[in-house]
C-alpha cells in the first residue's frame, strides 16, 4: 500500500520537470571530497545521494539557493562552494551556531544569512524575493503545524515565479497519528497539501531515498532504521 499511495496521488498533479544542468554535478562531487568534511560525513554520501537529488532538485552553479535550518551544515558543505563562483547560497534559521565554525571556511566567505538565525517562525521573512530555490532536508518534521504554515508562505514569498521548493524528509505512514517511534516522520500526504495550500505546485516526487525495508514502524535513530529510513522527496514550484 505505501508504495502505490503516494505516485497515485501525485499523478494527476504532476507537471514538467525541472531541467537540469550537467555541469553541477561536478561541483558537488568536487566538494564532496573537500577536507572541510568529515570522514562520517562522506560516509553518509552513499545513502543520502547528494549528487542525484541535487539533479532532481534542478539546481544549477548560477542559482540564488537558500537552505532551511541546516543543522550542522552536511549539505551546506556542499552547496556553498558549488555555488560560490556564479551562484549565491543563503542560509536561514538555526544559523547561529555555525557562525564560529562553518561560516570561518573560506568556502562560506559569500554565504548569507537571511531572516532568523534562531529557531523563531513568528512572522518569519526571509527578506528576498528573487530566488530560484528553497530547499529543506529532513526538517519538515520538526515544525508543528503553525510554524510549517510560517516556513511554507515565507519560502513562497522569498522565490522568484517559477522557483522550485525542495523538501525531503522520513516518512510517516498514511493517517498515522503520533506515537513513541514516528515523531522524527512525516505523512507525505499531508506535506504535499500544506505546501500546496502555500500556493505551490507539485512538480514531481523522487524515488531515489525509498527504503522497501523500512516498515515506517520505527524511530529513524535506531540502529536497524539509522542511514536507511524511507525517505519522500518531494519539488514544488512557484507558479509563473
Amino acid at each position: 500500500m505505501k508504495k502505490l499511495l503516494l505516485p497515485l496521488l501525485i499523478a494527476s498533479t504532476l507537471s514538467s520537470p525541472v531541467l537540469i544542468a550537467a555541469d553541477f554535478s561536478e561541483n558537488i562531487k568536487q566538494a564532496m571530497s573537500a577536507d572541510i568534511r568529515t570522514d562520517k560525513e562522506k560516509d553518509r554520501d552513499r545513502n543520502r545521494k547528494p549528487v542525484e537529488t541535487l539533479k532532481f532538485f534542478g539546481i544549477k552553479d548560477d542559482m540564488k539557493v537558500l537552505e532551511l535550518v541546516p543543522g550542522g551544515g552536511w549539505y551546506s558543505k556542499l552547496l556553498a562552494p558549488a555555488l560560490r563562483d556564479n551562484g549565491q547560497f543563503y542560509l536561514s534559521l538555526g544559523t547561529k551556531n555555525l557562525k564560529d565554525s562553518l561560516l570561518k571556511n573560506a568556502a562560506f566567505d559569500k554565504v548569507k544569512l537571511v531572516g532568523s538565525e534562531e529557531y523563531d517562525f513568528i512572522n518569519l521573512n526571509f527578506n528576498v524575493n528573487d530566488l530560484d530555490a528553497v530547499l529543506t532536508f529532513r526538517n519538515y518534521h520538526n515544525f508543528d503545524e503553525a510554524e510549517r504554515i510560517s516556513v511554507n508562505k515565507a519560502a513562497f514569498k522569498a522565490l522568484k515565479p517559477g522557483g522550485v521548493y525542495g523538501v525531503v524528509d522520513h516518512t510517516r505512514r498514511h493517517m498515522q497519528k503520533n506515537n513513541d517511534e514516528n515523531g522524527r516522520r512525516f505523512d507525505p500526504v499531508f506535506a504535499i497539501k500544506e505546501i500546496q495550500q502555500a500556493g505551490f505546485v507539485l512538480v514531481d516526487y523522487s524515488n531515489l531515498h525509498y527504503r522497501a525495508d523500512d516498515e515506517l514502524r520505527f524511530e529513524v535513530g535506531r540502529k536497524t532504521i539509522r542511514g536507511n529510513s524511507d525517505r519522500f522527496t518531494l519539488l514544488f514550484k512557484k507558479p509563473e
